[in-house]
């Protein structure tokens, strides 16, 4: 292994493999490593019996859920926006010709105690019971004035310069009432909390222009597409991607420890290891005794726990059903967002739903998630709103996780740290760490202009 890369990355989360297969095709010379012997670190799916091995110990699940491996229960349950940068990443890097897609079934909100489909179009407003007769015609006006926004065109503008005016002043512009714009805000435009209404208004209009534009794509029920077999698929698809280009790929290496070369003792050298030369800078990594040398590490923060900070949790409840989510107009899949107002919380709680249509779980079995960036220590207790909303569940597991952000200066050590992935169930957040690190490491950015149409076939099957 004493070879030298351009990049070793370490770890096989979904990021660090977008990273590594967009790295490769870049001409890159990539190594990517990873402690576990499965592809997917955090964000890897798993079958029934690895879920009940890591929730319940030894336990054997019972044989009423049916068989084990038609099981792929995802760890960071999270659906694409059918136009969205992920899909535009699928296309550019070619990485759709390993997996296949499928529509989801319904985008929903919860407002005022119940769930109700997500109005997106002017078209759409008109008929939403979300709001009364005259509000109906209010919101139809922003539908209007979002959807025919464009950058390059001023008269679409009309005189509004949204790098300055905030989103709070345009909504005000149409005197929309406050769960009117909860609703938009947080299960259109997708904003986790509310701090949004006091930034430019002009990335609330392009989220909003997405999701309209994803919910025509396949004109169906939402803007959401979710991969059959689960997202356990992406990272592999994206791997194979990396090998394709000449990337190298090494499974099941020993605990990967944080290490400099300054505090080495007597040169013994165990387990996977970052090394760094006397100013700091990250040379190298050690496996097994033989060091392979780089310019730069990329990585997940569970790798460089010296390097990153703990910024929040993530709550989640994992449920094993025999039914659709109630209310929900019997959607195989689902995202249903609760927003932080309607909850008395500080930020959104989501709903994730798919089942067997999606080949994540035998015939007539659905798993459903309920996600939320944690404010208690007790998720039974603070997901219950969410889990109320499922009617009957046959199993659920609770899980709770840390969520790290970067604190170094890359600049300085050559290591490029993902952040932990959100609460939310959807990947825009996700992809725009990828390609904020993409920039970083490359000094490029990477070129999302692509032909939609091309992941269009997959997609609508």
């Amino acid at each position: 292994m004493n070879e030298e890369y351009d990049v070793i990355v370490l770890g096989t989360g979904l990021k660090e493999c977008i990273l590594s297969g967009l790295l490769s095709v870049d001409g890159h010379k990539v190594l990517h490593m990873d402690r576990n012997d499965y592809y997917g670190g955090a964000s890897s799916s798993l079958s029934l019996n690895q879920l009940w091995k890591r929730f319940r110990g030894d336990d054997k699940p019972p044989e009423s859920l049916g068989s084990s491996k038609e099981y792929n229960v995802d760890m960071i349950p999270k659906f694409m926006m059918a136009n969205g940068a992920l899909v535009r990443v699928l296309i550019h890097t070619n990485v759709t010709k390993y997996l296949n897609f499928k529509a989801v079934d319904g985008s929903f909100v919860y407002n005022k105690s119940k769930i109700h489909k997500v109005p997106a179009t002017d078209v759409e407003a008109l008929k939403s019971p979300l709001m009364g007769l005259f509000e109906k015609r209010r919101a139809r006006k922003l539908f209007i004035y979002v959807q025919d926004y464009e950058d390059n065109d001023p008269k679409s503008h009309e005189g509004l310069d949204l790098t300055k005016v905030t989103a709070w002043d345009l909504i005000q512009k149409y005197g929309l009432e406050d769960n009117t714009v909860d609703f938009i805000g947080h299960a259109v435009a997708l904003h986790r909390d509310d701090s949004y209404l006091d930034e430019p208004g002009l990335d609330f209009v392009k989220r909003m222009k997405l999701y309209a534009e994803s919910l025509a794509r396949f004109e169906g029920g939402s803007p959401y597409i979710y991969p059959l077999y689960g997202l356990g698929e992406l990272p592999q698809a994206f791997a194979r991607l990396s090998a394709v280009y000449g990337g190298t790929y090494m499974l099941n290496k020993p605990e990967c420890k944080y290490f400099s070369t300054l505090k080495r003792i007597n040169n013994v050298v165990m387990g996977l290891q970052v090394e760094f030369d006397e100013n700091g800078k990250a040379i190298g990594v050690t496996s097994e005794g033989e060091t392979a040398k780089c310019k730069k590490v990329v990585c997940d923060p569970s790798y460089m726990p010296d390097k990153v900070q703990k910024v929040g949790r993530v709550a989640r409840a994992i449920c094993i059903m025999s039914h659709p989510i109630p209310n929900t107009s019997d959607s195989h899949s689902a995202q249903v967002i609760l927003p932080q107002k309607q909850l008395g919380r500080k930020s959104d709680m989501y709903l994730f739903c798919c089942s067997y249509t999606h080949n994540v779980a035998p015939q007539g079995k659905y798993i459903a998630f309920v996600s939320a960036e944690a404010e208690t220590d007790q998720p039974e207790v603070e997901l219950k709103p969410g889990i109320d909303l499922l009617g009957s569940v046959d199993e659920t597991f609770f899980d709770i996780y840390d969520i790290y952000n970067p604190t170094n200066k890359e600049d300085d050590d050559n290591c490029f740290i993902s952040t932990s992935y959100d609460a939310s169930t959807h990947f825009e957040s996700t992809v725009q760490d990828v390609l904020a690190m993409y920039h970083k490491i490359t000094g490029k950015e990477v070129d999302l202009t692509v032909d939609l149409s091309s992941a269009s076939a997959a997609a609508a099957e």
